[in-house]
């Protein structure tokens, strides 16, 4: 039985509307999405901490460490993309709007303070859970 397995099996269920988290009110989809992927982040310890960019690989490499670096790349673009989406579907619960307008909000933000979207998202993500964050007035809602 892996991780996932059991927290579904403890804790949370999937019904005709959303899903239910034991000992919780039932929640639409994309509520539902963040809590079980914080819940498995949770469980797996896959929380990573802020990271730069891996930038191009140095004049010379060999091409296996090309690949690395480009492996490395990958996956902070991944990891990235994924704090993003979090951080739309924060958003978008928070204030009640559609994904698209909460990337739109998240984007427009990111730009007026000449910051990068996915540094901004993160900030969002953590807002969810720790109220010492701050965030720009239109985020905060």
């Amino acid at each position: 039985m892996t991780v996932a397995d059991t927290v579904e099996a403890d804790v949370v269920r999937r019904t005709r509307n959303g899903w239910r988290v034991d000992g919780c009110e039932e929640m639409p989809d994309l509520v539902s999405a963040m809590v079980l992927a914080d819940l498995l982040a949770g469980e797996t310890g896959a929380r990573r901490p802020r990271s730069q960019a891996p930038g191009r690989a140095p004049e010379g490499a060999s091409e296996v460490e090309r690949l690395r670096h480009t492996i490395a790349q990958l996956e902070h673009a991944l990891h990235s993309r994924v704090v993003v989406e979090q951080a739309i579907g924060v958003l978008a619960e928070r204030h009640t709007m559609l994904p698209r307008k909460a990337f739109e909000l998240l984007r427009s933000s990111a730009r007026s303070r000449g910051r990068k979207v996915a540094e901004l998202a993160r900030d969002v993500v953590e807002s969810s859970t720790s109220p010492l964050v701050t965030l720009p007035d239109e985020l905060s809602g």
